[in-house]
């Protein structure tokens, strides 16, 4: 219920623009900014509230967290103007990092070892099924009732995840010897840089492609709006299936699980702008593309392996390595389009990008094992002594 609140929120404000930038009377671009206010917002809380909330017991910690979400998203529905909205929407994407990385580990810590990678995945269908049933819900709230309501579900939605937390959680204790600042004890974890890395290259590739989805399939496809709604939701279907059984594989296998996700995203991605011209191909492919959004459960497993005693920080900054991710990927993807190359160009750039996540990942993979040698031989000696 939660992700299923922040999913919302994040991708239906990008559909309710028009009908925002009019109530706040201002022009669209302008508008556009609540949208990297509250990407701000999640790059900064995910590290902050983590090691802010390090002493607190972690079910009592996705109370307050969702209770703050729900609050901010009730200010955003009511902001008198533009420049209220934006400091609101900067305070809504605070919660939103830190509470995706303590929910995962409260997940994780309730099932056994071998399921932690299904247990983080489950967290993250609330995301996906956002893209599905949440943002087309909002949407159509905002245009026939008005935008605000697009937000007020979302505080609605927040309150009862809350609630939900409180009744169904178990109880946990706080760890009496924590300290705040062992948690940035994971920013000197090469290890814990590189899995961030991964996300922010290698994920921006799909973020490329989904930013200019809507004008490439008006454009290109010339499909129709009813066409492009369909896309949306098989993208979002694509999602939601990845991340209910690619989980599945990495509880086996990690990081060869990581590396064959970006393999595969990699060539979806380099296929898109042959698929594009035609509605029933493109629809293949976009379905493909977002079975590749598992990789954001992985990569989240993978830092609850390399963080140490730094958990939560390290969970938080998986998020802040996604909305890089979400900034890098449209940037790169707008230049190709302005530079002349097109609206499908964004599967090549999109492609490159995680190809340079795998590369990433294939150096993490080496400098692990090259680690691992040392001890691997010291306990051999042992044993043969």
């Amino acid at each position: 219920m939660g992700g299923f609140a922040i999913g919302t929120t994040e991708f239906a404000t990008m559909s309710l623009l028009p009908p925002m930038a009019a109530g706040l009377h201002v022009d669209a671009p302008t508008a556009g900014h609540v949208i990297s206010a509250y990407a701000s917002g999640v790059v900064i809380g995910a590290p902050l509230l983590a090691v802010l909330g390090a002493k607190l017991a972690r079910r009592t910690l996705l109370i307050l967290l969702m209770a703050a979400f729900c609050l901010c998203n009730a200010l955003s529905a009511i902001a008198p103007d533009y420049h209220w909205m934006l400091a609101f929407r900067f305070l809504s994407g605070l919660p939103h990092g830190a509470y995706f990385g303590v929910a995962a580990l409260v997940a994780a810590s309730l099932v056994p070892q071998d399921k932690r990678a299904q247990a983080v995945g489950r967290i993250m269908l609330g995301l996906t099924i956002a893209t599905t049933i949440g943002v087309p819900v909002a949407s159509w709230l905002g245009q026939v009732m008005s935008w605000r309501w697009g937000f007020g579900v979302v505080a609605i939605l927040a309150l009862l995840c809350a609630t939900m937390v409180a009744i169904f959680v178990p109880h946990d204790k706080p760890d009496a010897d924590i300290n705040p600042l062992r948690e940035l004890d994971a920013l000197k974890n090469g290890q814990v840089w590189l899995t961030l890395g991964v996300g922010a290259i290698g994920f921006g590739g799909m973020f490329c492609v989904y930013t200019y989805l809507a004008s490439a399939l008006e454009n290109v496809t010339h499909a129709s709006p009813t066409g492009i709604s369909l896309v949306f939701a098989i993208f979002g279907l694509g999602m939601t299936l990845g991340n209910m059984f690619v989980p599945r594989f990495a509880d086996r296998a990690l990081m060869p699980t990581a590396a064959a996700l970006l393999v595969w995203s990699a060539l979806c991605l380099a296929l898109y702008p042959l698929a594009v011209h035609h509605l029933w191909a493109v629809s293949v492919v976009i379905f493909a593309i977002g079975c590749g959004g598992a990789m954001g459960t992985i990569l989240q497993t993978r830092l609850m392996d390399v963080a140490g005693e730094a958990q939560s920080l390290a969970a938080a900054l998986n998020h802040s390595a996604f909305n890089t991710a979400n900034a890098l990927g449209p940037l790169l993807g707008g230049m190709a389009i302005t530079q002349g190359y097109g609206w499908a160009s964004t599967g090549f750039v999109g492609a490159a990008l995680a190809l340079g996540g795998l590369l990433i990942l294939i150096l993490a993979m080496r400098l692990e094992a090259r680690d691992a040698a040392p001890q691997h031989h010291e306990r051999e000696m042992c044993e043969a002594s």
